[in-house]
């Protein structure tokens, strides 16, 4: 039988390739799980009790496009945090995120672009659910270094213009996973005009939004609205697997122009997994509330301090912007990773795992994401085995 070729060049997942490196040795200590973007601080507790409180509405089949309380709850949020005021024909609730990346780039991207193959930018490295977009709806992934020499975020401006013309869209994440870098009101304006001049939609990949030393990260839809730029040339993605530390809700938005939503929300009504009511009422309460989120990320804060303590005086280590991840500058990610395991029990993802082979080999060939989602006692203990073993 028959299989179909545009996914035979896509390498095992990250955490199978994870696994098959690592599982056949014993770890050197109690195992410390930092390779996974899964957050473990306090779940919200009032949660529990909306739960309760809707548990019938796992017998009704969800709206497809969200209930109203949910609607109304990221209006709300994204009001409160952007000063963006969105109608709900501009937003689609979501099943995770990576679902709505990906079925975004299914409903939106078109079959042709300036008379050739459509082109679909991401940076790399990138969350891979980027490039099976690209690949899934037949379009050329084109991977954009987001390395030290680029501020770690892709300068798609550098592009050809007769590739950039051939764009349908561009993937950006800011914060970025996994380097934390954080786009500007400067490079999102920069985006914003590229996009227009070319004829592109930006997917704005925003689930880190939350998570930040010191100042807010400006979001799209902000930048957008400052410029007046075209509603539909922006979709920004948000999560509550990160802000809220929910990754098993598996609740996100959409948010972006309203025909560009239609078409989205159409897609759905046909193939997609509505977020059950149920669910649907807890994320609503987790949008319209800031408590739990302000805790959360005080606490990420320390985690900033405390590595930026450790990893003082470590040749090319730089301290992520936003986010929760660590890119570590190593000889080999994969060597690393599994001298790590043997020695110390502690478990990260080699960065080479994360991103493709361009013209100068992998970018993210020299070093390893460290997810600091431990409790902090533990992150200290584990983060001082790290460098004692690698860096010492």
């Amino acid at each position: 039988m028959a299989f179909p070729e545009r996914f035979s060049n896509l390498p095992e997942y990250a955490f199978p390739r994870l696994r098959a490196l690592l599982d056949h040795h014993q770890p050197g200590g109690v195992p410390v799980a930092m390779s996974i973007g899964e957050p473990r601080h306090e779940l919200p507790p009032f949660l529990a009790e909306v739960l309760n409180a809707h548990l019938d509405g796992f017998a009704r089949y969800p709206a497809n496009e969200g209930i109203a309380p949910l609607l109304e709850a990221i209006q709300g949020w994204i009001a409160r945090r952007y000063g963006v005021d969105l109608a709900q024909d501009r937003l689609m609730v979501l099943n995770g995120t990576r679902e709505g990346l990906f079925n975004a780039a299914l409903a939106l991207c078109p079959e042709r672009k300036a008379g050739g193959v459509p082109v679909i930018l991401t940076p790399n490295p990138f969350y891979q659910v980027y490039a099976v977009a690209a690949l899934a709806v037949g379009a050329e992934p084109v991977y954009v270094p987001a390395t030290e020499e680029t501020g770690y975020l892709p300068r798609y401006a550098d592009l050809a213009p007769e590739l950039l013309d051939r764009v349908a869209i561009a993937y950006i994440c800011s914060p970025g996973n996994p380097q934390g870098a954080v786009a500007d009101v400067a490079y999102w304006r920069e985006m914003l005009t590229l996009a227009e001049r070319h004829d592109f939609r930006i997917f704005a990949d925003e689930c880190y939004s939350e998570i930040y030393r010191d100042t807010p990260p400006p979001g799209v839809l902000q930048v957008a609205q400052e410029m007046g730029a075209d509603p539909e040339r922006v979709l920004s993605f948000h999560s509550l697997s990160k802000r809220s530390n929910l990754p098993g809700l598996r609740s996100g938005f959409v948010a972006g122009g309203p025909e560009c939503i239609r078409h989205i929300r159409q897609l759905r009504a046909y193939a997609g997994a509505p977020l059950p009511e149920t669910l649907q009422h807890v994320a609503a309460a987790a949008w319209n509330d800031e408590a739990h989120v302000n805790r959360s990320r005080a606490l990420y804060q320390q985690k900033y301090a405390l590595a930026d303590r450790i990893f003082a005086g470590v040749p090319g280590y730089k301290g992520p912007e936003a986010g929760f991840f660590l890119w570590l500058r190593v000889g080999d990610g994969e060597e690393a990773a599994l001298k790590l395991w043997r020695e110390t029990g502690i478990r990260v993802l080699p960065g080479a795992y994360l991103a493709r082979d361009d013209a100068r080999g992998n970018p993210g060939k020299g070093f390893i994401r460290v997810a600091m989602v431990t409790p902090i006692d533990e992150l200290e203990d584990a983060l001082r085995r790290l460098r004692n073993s690698l860096y010492s």
